[in-house]
């Protein structure tokens, strides 16, 4: 592998990385105070994907700096009102009973979103690369490539990841989400509303991956099909890390996606294949995960 290539491969993990971190944090922060997995997590990823190209195509006619705005405005619909209906009137039901029937309804609601994209938007691919191009491609070692990709997706990442844990650990909000994860019965005790802070982690967790859709949209292009390609990859990054993991999940999703970015320049069929294998032979060794402490539970 010549030097090329090898930054060519470091520049497509690190951004690619960025991405399947902001969806499984989201998915890691609600199995972390919810216990529930999400299957679901992917539409919100495809839906923040999908809003985030229909907004920007309104607004680029308009200026299309606007297409900026228009992404987080996306995730930000998604995740409050698909995020807050979903958890609302379809998992709140499930609270506190048996595991399958809690994985059966949010595999539901995934089929059900599944269809409803394609009824909303079509099967016909959709692209809307407006902010990639207003942004100038950059040099990085004597590579060119897209500053969106190398500077923007990276630093919503890290933004993100920092927001958080100043959020869960300096703020009263984030207190009293700590406090409901840690022990529910003695926070609702005390006055807390379990139920609130239910719903208000879920909408952050569907903004997430919402965001992660939304920040996608201008780099590919959107099919249907694209959620269930990220639930399944952010669900080995969210295991591998262990579920409930934050600055876990921001490893080990950089972790999969430089391993995936070399393998497709070395040998690109095996690119399906090698985040599960880490997945498989950490969890043989670690079935908690990487970062995940046997008693101690943490987001």
């Amino acid at each position: 592998m010549d030097s090329t290539i090898f930054i060519l491969a470091v520049l497509d993990g690190v951004s690619y990385a960025a991405l399947v971190f902001l969806v499984s944090v989201g998915l890691s922060l609600i199995f972390g105070v919810l216990r529930i997995v999400n299957v679901a997590h992917g539409s919100l990823y495809a839906y923040g994907a999908y809003t985030a190209a229909t907004i920007s195509l309104l607004v680029a006619p308009i200026s299309p700096w606007l297409t900026f705005p228009a992404l987080l405005i996306a995730a930000v619909l998604v995740g409050v009102i698909v995020g807050g209906f979903i958890e609302r009137f379809l998992v709140r039901p499930v609270y506190g009973r048996d595991d399958v029937l809690q994985l059966l309804i949010t595999f539901a609601v995934f089929m059900i979103m599944d269809n409803g994209q394609r009824l909303i938007w079509g099967v016909q691919p959709i692209f809307a690369a407006e902010p990639v191009k207003l942004l100038p491609n950059v040099s990085v070692f004597g590579v060119n490539y897209t500053s969106y990709q190398v500077i923007l997706l990276p630093l919503a990442a890290a933004a993100t990841l920092l927001g958080l844990r100043y959020f869960l650990r300096r703020t009263l909000a984030g207190a009293v989400i700590m406090a409901v994860t840690g022990d529910r019965e003695m926070a609702t005790a005390i006055g807390v509303d379990a139920r609130r802070v239910f719903l208000v982690t879920f909408m952050i967790g569907a903004s997430l991956a919402a965001l992660g859709g939304a920040l996608a949209s201008p780099t590919t292009s959107l099919v249907p099909g694209m959620g269930a390609d990220m639930i399944v990859l952010s669900f080995a990054v969210a295991a591998t890390a262990g579920l409930g993991q934050i600055e876990g999940a921001a490893l080990t999703a950089l972790m999969i996606g430089l391993a995936r970015a070399f393998v497709i320049y070395i040998h690109p069929e095996f690119e399906v294949l090698v985040p599960y294998l880490l997945m498989v032979l950490v969890l043989l060794f670690r079935p908690e995960g990487l970062f995940a402490g046997r008693k101690v539970r943490k987001i």
